[in-house]
């Protein structure tokens, strides 16, 4: 493992070494069944040696949690640990700034002892924020386009304001860095490298928490890596996932979820159909390294794995709109792609009544914008799956707290309904005309239901259901649909267009050179990058296409049954 073997012993770390049990070795680290080496176009990969290799266990490779790059590591470096505990407990920073500046200073810095780690990180990314305008312009007229811009504009003013000041200042401590220039690329890499490599690590209490920091609350959320963008990544709270069960040792009481960066673990690759996950060893009573982490194929043991092989984790369930944001990749037919619909608060901002329609919106819990998942649609008009019986039970029961008087039934076409119901009411409120608005504002006038005298959420949707049905809120979401349609399009041409596009990459694809020049690895990454944003953007169309396949449907079901 080329990395772990250069990966520098930081201070403070414990000796776990054993090399007369395992050769491959460095500084605590364990690579039993694997080997880190380069795999063209992705950069470093994690590749099975020989199957007898790894123990029957199934581990293959081990890292102390010494070695991770966290908050609280930071905090303990002798060189600027004490100016960066100065800034965290002033607020200055949050856990997440602090290990970006950390990655920053020590990248720059000539005598880091972790520059033989860094120096084999990827120095450029295929994330939308790394594109230049040509390629930026490949997706035109879709959400990915609206966060990329935003994202590059928050982090330019987060590197003037704030970072570059603070990185010089760390830079100066060192004698040796003092004469370095800081410049947005290097803040652009270290943001990368924290979203493409950090894991949500489960540490024991004293790791978190060590002598007078006891006790003190992390924050997050100054460097957001989803800027405007709906992605998983604040559920998740990491970029790859770990699959530790609830009995694992790892979610004990006393372990803390840190967000961290894990050399070696941290260069494995994704896939949906990944051969391997990763989990916590407190106790070490697996791997023999207390408060580890390894890294254990998916099937212990499995003799299927032979050498040469890559051994993938799985990031998660990602559409590919957060996979290139974020990693930089997209899957083809990625069944995790979703689309996001939103109806825009300046536009409701405009309306008549827009106060009072804002407000019943949030008395509601109602969003402005929702996730459309792929699977949605198996449920739907045109799906090839049926719902259950106890799903349809479930959408009924859903449904008959919603008429106020029994005088709406509910409607035929509900166990088709892909939409989820907290958007379709903000449409439904949204979509209201003053002598609706009225009536309903005169059936609320009926209850005082709440200690407060406030009609609760669910008796506000169910005058707005009795009052307007779904014809006004169905009509909206078609026209949002179509709306969509229409900026894919007019920014980067039709869904058919895209095909012939990718068709052609495909056709045209030129091997992998050995002896390639700089010339034509910037022009392979352009071509990758390019691709990648078609087939994102298709996708986006498909999906378009379908789910205002089914807002139509549905539209014409609720006009026939509209009283």
């Amino acid at each position: 493992g080329r990395a772990l073997s250069s990966l520098p012993y930081p201070p403070g770390s414990r000796a776990l070494l054993n090399p007369g049990r395992f050769p491959p070795q460095a500084n605590g680290a364990d690579l039993r069944g694997c080997t880190i080496r380069a795999c063209g176009r992705k950069g470093f990969g994690v590749y099975a040696t020989a199957p007898d290799a790894a123990a029957a266990d199934g581990v293959v490779m081990a890292v102390p949690l010494d070695l991770a790059v966290t908050p609280m590591r930071v905090l303990q470096d002798p060189l600027v640990g004490p100016r960066c505990r100065a800034l965290f407990e002033d607020g200055g920073v949050d856990d997440r700034l602090l290990v970006m500046l950390f990655l920053m200073a020590e990248r720059l810095r000539p005598t880091s002892l972790w520059k033989p780690y860094l120096d084999v990180l990827p120095s450029t990314f295929g994330s939308s924020v790394w594109f230049d305008d040509e390629e930026l312009a490949e997706v035109e007229g879709t959400t990915l386009h609206r966060a990329t811009v935003m994202q590059k504009k928050s982090l330019q003013a987060l590197f003037n304001d704030k970072v570059k000041a603070l990185v010089e200042e760390l830079l100066h401590i060192d004698e040796a860095g003092s004469s370095i220039e800081v410049r947005f690329e290097d803040f652009l890499w270290a943001n990368s490298i924290f979203w493409t490599r950090a894991l949500n690590i489960p540490l024991p209490h004293s790791y978190v928490f060590p002598g007078s920091l006891d006790g003190q609350q992390i924050r997050t959320g100054e460097v957001l890596g989803d800027s405007d963008l709906t992605t998983q990544q604040e559920t998740d709270t990491t970029t790859k996932n770990s699959s530790c069960d609830e009995n694992s040792e790892s979610h004990n009481m006393e372990s803390i979820w840190v967000e961290g960066l894990v050399p070696g673990i941290d260069f494995c690759n994704h896939n949906v159909k990944a051969l391997a996950t990763w989990e916590v060893d407190s106790e070490g009573n697996l791997t023999g390294i207390p408060a580890s982490m390894y890294l254990i194929l998916a099937q212990a043991g499995k003799s299927s794995v032979e050498t040469g092989t890559e051994i993938y984790i799985n990031y998660g369930n990602k559409g590919n709109e957060e996979l290139l944001y974020l990693y930089g990749f997209v899957v083809d037919n990625n069944p995790d792609d979703y689309l996001m619909v939103h109806y825009p608060v300046e536009a409701l901002r405009q309306l008549q009544s827009a106060d009072i329609k804002m407000k019943l919106i949030e008395m509601q819990k109602a969003e402005l914008r929702c996730l459309l998942p792929t699977s949605l649609l198996d449920r739907g008009f045109f799906g090839t799956s049926t719902s259950s019986g106890e799903d349809d039970d479930n959408k009924k029961k859903h449904f008959s707290s919603y008429s106020w008087s029994g005088q709406r039934k509910v409607p035929s076409y509900l166990q088709k309904n892909v939409f989820p119901q907290e958007f379709l009411s903000t449409l439904r409120t949204i979509a209201m005309q003053e002598h609706e608005l009225e009536q309903v504002a005169s059936l609320l006038g009926e209850v005082g239901s709440s200690e407060d005298g406030e009609p609760s959420d669910a008796e506000i949707k169910s005058a707005i259901w009795e009052v307007c049905g779904d014809n006004g809120a169905l009509g909206l979401l078609v026209d949002l649909l179509r709306v969509k349609m229409a900026e894919l399009e007019e920014g980067t041409g039709t869904e058919a267009s895209d095909s012939q596009l990718l068709e052609k990459f495909d056709s045209n694809d030129p091997d992998d050179s050995s002896s390639a020049t700089v010339e034509s690895i910037e022009a392979t990454k352009s071509r990758v990058n390019r691709r990648s944003c078609i087939v994102y953007r298709r996708g986006q169309k498909q999906l378009t296409r379908m789910f205002l396949r089914e807002a139509e449907r549905l539209l014409e079901l609720s006009a026939e049954e509209q009283i």
